[in-house]
């Protein structure tokens, strides 16, 4: 039995993260807040990924809350490496420059958090990012996708 059978369901987002010139989104579903003063934000993110690499080598890090519309995106940004591919091309997304830190966002995020990363933890397979909140908005209200267990998803009633 995996972890995620007792832990989900959990909100999925979409992280993005850049390094020079090379932007990458990435699905996650573990993630969560830290603190309230200083607000902080932490991601955990497989050592294998390309995230994990540019996050690594940037500092930085914005975790994009999506609406149940784009399922579709998010399941396709779980599924794909952005080291051989473009995934903002392959699947629509807008990227949409950031106010605080050199990372494209999501235009079609119902809310997002730009994280400067203050410390790495490694946690066996996965990198824990903890990121300082510079900047966030909740740019609109919509239902948001949980996470179940492989292709199965649940959402909020708002």
């Amino acid at each position: 039995m995996k972890i995620t059978t007792l832990t989900n369901p959990r909100q999925v987002v979409l992280v993005t993260s850049s390094y020079k010139n090379k932007d990458n989104v990435i699905t996650l579903d573990w993630h969560t807040p830290l603190s309230f003063d200083p607000m902080l934000y932490a991601i955990a993110v497989a050592k294998v990924r390309f995230s994990c690499e540019l996050i690594k080598k940037s500092k930085v890090f914005i975790v994009n809350f999506m609406s149940t519309d784009y399922e579709k995106e998010i399941l396709y940004c779980g599924r794909h490496s952005g080291r051989d591919l473009d995934k903002f091309k392959s699947t629509g997304l807008t990227r949409e420059k950031a106010e605080k830190i050199s990372c494209p966002r999501l235009r079609e995020a119902l809310a997002f958090l730009e994280c400067q990363v203050i410390k790495e933890i490694e946690t066996g397979d996965h990198i824990l990012f903890i990121g300082k909140v510079v900047n966030y908005q909740l740019k609109k209200k919509g239902k948001r996708l949980f996470h179940l267990w492989a292709d199965k998803f649940t959402t909020t009633k708002e």
